[in-house]
C-alpha cells in the first residue's frame, strides 16, 4: 500500500501519539523534563552551514520540517567578525520568514502548504516508520524550491520510546537512504540537496546533488 500525508501508515499514527505525549510529559525513562524533550538541539551544529547555504543559494524563506520545540530559533546567537551581534536564527540567517513544522508538537503541528526557498530537516527521518519514508522524502523535495538540507542518524539513539523501543526506529545504512533520496531528487533536479548521514564515532558521510 502506498501511504501519504493524507493516508499515513498505522505505525506512523501510533508513533505520532507517542511523540505528542513525550512533548507534553517529557521523557520519564531518561529523566528529561518536557521543556528539554526534543527541544530542537539537533539543528544547532548546522546553523553556520545553513547560513552559508542561504547566501550561496539566495534563500529568502525557510521551512524547518520536524523542528521539535525549535528553541534555537530564539536562543541562537552569533557575533560577526566586525563585532555585530546577531540573535535568533531569522536574523543570523538573514531570511524574510521561517516556517516551523512538527506534527508531534501542538504549536507547530499544522502541516505547511506552498513552497519555500529552502527546507531543513535534521534528525527526523530515522524516527519515522520505514513504510512512510518515501512519501516524507517526497514532501521534503516538494516543499523546496531551491535547497534541501537533511541529516539522518544511521545508529541507535540514546533515547527509548515509552514502549521501550529505540527512538531511531528506521535504522538503515547510508546507501539505503541515498537510494530513496536520489529517487525523489530525480523528479526535482532544480533543487540542490545536501544529505549528511551520521555514523557511529561521530563520522559523517555528506552527499550533495541536484541544483541543475
Amino acid at each position: 500500500m502506498a501511504y501519504s500525508r493524507a493516508n499515513p501508515s498505522p505505525r506512523y499514527l501510533e508513533l505520532l501519539q507517542a511523540y505528542k505525549l513525550l512533548h507534553q510529559r517529557g521523557d520519564a525513562l531518561n529523566r528529561i523534563a518536557p521543556e528539554k524533550t526534543f527541544d530542537g538541539r539537533s539543528l544547532r551544529p548546522h546553523v553556520q552551514f545553513i547560513r552559508d547555504a542561504v547566501e550561496q543559494c539566495g534563500l529568502r524563506t525557510i521551512l524547518d520540517y520536524g523542528c521539535g520545540k525549535a528553541k534555537a530559533y530564539a536562543e541562537a546567537q552569533l557575533t560577526l567578525p566586525n563585532g555585530r551581534h546577531l540573535r535568533g536564527l531569522k536574523e543570523i540567517w538573514g531570511v524574510n520568514s521561517i516556517r516551523l513544522f512538527d506534527p508531534g508538537y501542538a504549536p507547530y503541528s499544522e502541516p505547511p502548504t506552498g513552497t519555500y526557498d529552502g527546507v531543513v530537516c535534521t534528525d527526523v527521518l530515522e524516527h519515522c516508520p520505514e513504510a512512510d519514508i518515501d512519501w516524507i522524502i517526497g514532501e521534503l523535495f516538494a516543499f523546496a524550491e531551491k535547497f534541501l538540507f537533511v541529516t539522518i542518524a544511521c545508529y541507535p539513539a540514546k533515547k527509548n520510546l515509552p514502549s521501550g523501543e529505540n527512538a531511531h526506529i528506521t535504522l538503515k545504512n547510508p546507501g539505503w537512504w541515498l537510494d530513496r533520496i536520489d529517487a525523489v531528487a530525480a523528479t526535482r533536479p532544480q533543487v540542490r540537496f545536501v544529505a549528511s548521514l551520521n555514523l557511529l564515532n561521530k563520522r559523517q558521510m555528506v552527499v550533495e546533488g541536484g541544483g541543475n
